[in-house]
């Protein structure tokens, strides 16, 4: 019996765009160049406080391009480091690509939300109990109205 492509290959283009038009709401932004590049310091830095197995479990739930931008260039190196509060979290994703990064203080949480809408919520939380401590602290958003975490594409 074949198994059916799964829908975040089968459309990641159209799932890459509504991630990215996410992301530019969410922190105020406006290219596709800083939206990525502010996803991508975020999730370098969740990666650092990782072993490469738990990013390899992390990245198993992610839709197809943010898994791709998840590991892409990663060199595991080293022990991973704790996780930290959510402000020492966000001076470290605006440390990354320093000289010309337009990353916001909220990139954070504008990152929970967007990936929340657009992974399968029982693997995600599944992932996360499995994760150092911190982990889910990392990408706990609050939000009052259930359209900022309610699926846009599935």
């Amino acid at each position: 019996m074949t198994m059916p492509m799964p829908w975040t290959y089968r459309h990641a283009s159209k799932e890459w765009r509504a991630i990215l038009d996410d992301l530019k709401s969410r922190m105020g932004l406006v290219s596709d160049n800083s939206a990525y590049t502010a996803l991508d310091g975020v999730l370098q830095v969740f990666r650092r406080h990782l072993t490469a197995q738990q990013g390899l479990d992390f990245a198993s739930v992610l839709p197809s391009v943010q898994r791709a931008v998840f590991v892409a260039a990663w060199r595991v190196e080293g022990e991973p480091l704790p996780f930290d509060d959510r402000s020492a979290m966000t001076r470290e994703v605006t440390e990354i690509r320093k000289n010309h990064n337009l990353t916001p203080d909220n990139a954070i949480e504008a990152a929970a939300s967007t990936l929340r809408r657009d992974v399968n919520k029982e693997d995600f939380e599944r992932v996360l109990t499995r994760l150092p401590e911190g982990a889910g602290q990392f990408w706990h958003m609050d939000a009052a109205d259930p359209r900022y975490i309610s699926p846009r594409i599935f």
